[in-house]
């Protein structure tokens, strides 16, 4: 059974601040009430909502000015994660929202990892386009340049393919392995014919 909320912010996908909704029992109960992102429905909630709207806006406004203040020094930024690989690409692990997070508060700027916008970990070299949500409605977009090395971090930011380059062809074997291989099927005497002048 839905259960009934006010939203307390614009939450992508569901409202806008002080709309009543509903929801899943388990994502009100998990999510959106213990994150303060809403109130259950009930008519004292209602009541107090509507007494606290005009602070609540106020706070919503300054927090989204604060995060279009930042969205301006992080957007289009790239981070470089340097990560354990195999010739394929796999990497040894994985890239998480926490890593990414770490990444961009060492580049400066202090986001939370709730903020990281990932589907599921990274599990692959190259460069990767993420969201970062600051603000519910201010959202950037940075590049995560996931390498072996900082060398191969600076050629996949230049465009090259890092895989194709540790693939070189394949030094041809030597003409006398084959024929050494050959003449191990010669018998003892055949082999002493072919060597008696």
């Amino acid at each position: 059974m839905p259960t009934e909320v006010i939203l307390l912010e614009r939450i992508e996908k569901l409202g806008q601040m002080g709309d009543v909704v509903r929801v899943k029992p388990g994502f009100a109960r998990n999510y959106l009430l213990p994150q303060k992102k809403a109130l259950r429905a009930t008519k004292d909630n209602l009541t107090y909502f509507d007494t606290q709207r005009g602070q609540l806006e106020a706070q919503n406004l300054e927090r989204r000015k604060d995060a279009e203040a930042v969205a301006i020094k992080v957007d289009g930024m790239t981070v470089r994660l340097i990560r354990q690989a195999g010739d394929t690409g796999h990497l040894y692990g994985s890239v998480t929202v926490r890593d990414i997070a770490d990444a961009v508060s060492a580049a400066g700027i202090t986001i939370d990892r709730r903020q990281v916008q990932l589907d599921q970990p990274i599990k692959l070299l190259g460069l990767h386009s993420l969201r970062i949500r600051l603000h519910p409605e201010v959202a950037i977009t940075i590049t995560a340049n996931v390498a072996r090395s900082e060398d191969e971090a600076a050629a996949q930011a230049r465009g090259e393919s890092v895989l194709d380059r540790d693939r070189e062809p394949a030094a041809e074997e030597p003409k006398g392995d084959t024929v050494a291989e050959e003449g191990a099927g010669v018998t003892e005497a055949e082999g002493e014919t072919a060597t008696r002048p």
